[in-house]
């Protein structure tokens, strides 16, 4: 695209030009009520994205270790115990056939989340990412069973012996550092990293470069290495998204693959 990856990842901190973004609700914390504000005119909102390739996600067995995107995320977020904002399941595919699939918040545009939270704790930002106010959650878990895909966590308890980075972090919806006891917790794509042009925490930490985040505005994503234009990425490669049937309009995409470009099989 005759652009560095410094470029790129300074681009896609920034507002850029590309494809009109589709309307939220609730863009900031407070009740479900209200629209998103129109950007400034000339300014086009940037609205993230995530695209995982199946064909290169092999639950990183040919290395002999646990999934590093959530190893990187847990260890990134200081993420409570029991917990996975990203977490890497071997799926049943047809014939006895197999495969692996990393599983982070879906960061759904219509998200089910949103709509039954009673107090406006769960909020999308201006960017498309679903956010949870931590000083308005109380703690009902309403959201945790409206959630079709399982992707948030209840803090049953204080977090204790953290490191000190973590103690004086500067709690935010994106950046939910500490964890705060008798909350909902879950990934969100790393929003403190996207303000600063940096990739999520997961993208930085796969070996096997199949997870690529970025702009839907921009028409582009990467997974630190390479640069490829999203449209073109989606309809060559048959994605799909995961349940699409629910009509969430996830911002996760997957091209469907098995590892094969690591040399795992497809079955057993």
């Amino acid at each position: 695209m005759g652009i560095s990856r410094r470029e790129l990842l300074k681009g896609i901190g920034i507002a850029g030009l590309g494809a009109a973004s589709l309307p939220l609700t609730n863009k900031l914390p407070g009740l479900n009520t209200g629209a998103l504000a129109a950007p400034e005119q000339g300014q086009l909102s940037r609205q993230w994205v995530m695209v995982i390739d199946l064909k290169k996600c092999e639950g990183c067995e040919t290395i002999g270790k646990e999934p590093q995107c959530t190893a990187a995320c847990n260890k990134g977020h200081f993420v409570p115990e029991g917990q996975e904002w990203i977490k890497v399941s071997k799926v049943k595919g047809e014939g006895g056939s197999s495969y692996w699939m990393p599983f982070p918040c879906m960061q759904c545009q219509h998200a089910p989340c949103v709509k039954v939270c009673p107090v406006g704790a769960s909020y999308y930002s201006e960017e498309g990412i679903v956010l949870i106010d931590h000083k308005r959650c109380i703690g009902c878990r309403l959201c945790m069973a409206a959630c079709p895909y399982q992707r948030r966590y209840f803090n049953w308890a204080e977090q204790r012996d953290l490191p000190p980075e973590a103690v004086l972090a500067e709690h935010s919806p994106e950046y939910p550092v500490p964890a705060v006891k008798g909350t909902v917790s879950k990934c969100m794509f790393c929003a403190h990293n996207a303000g600063m042009g940096k990739l999520p925490i997961c993208v930085s930490g796969c070996p096997m470069g199949a997870l690529y985040f970025g702009d839907q505005e921009r028409d582009v994503i990467t997974n630190g290495v390479e640069v490829l234009g999203l449209n073109k990425t989606l309809a060559e490669n048959n994605a799909f998204r995961y349940k699409e049937e629910l009509g969430t309009e996830c911002r996760v995409y997957y091209l469907p693959g098995y590892g094969q470009e690591f040399g795992r099989e497809s079955r057993e």
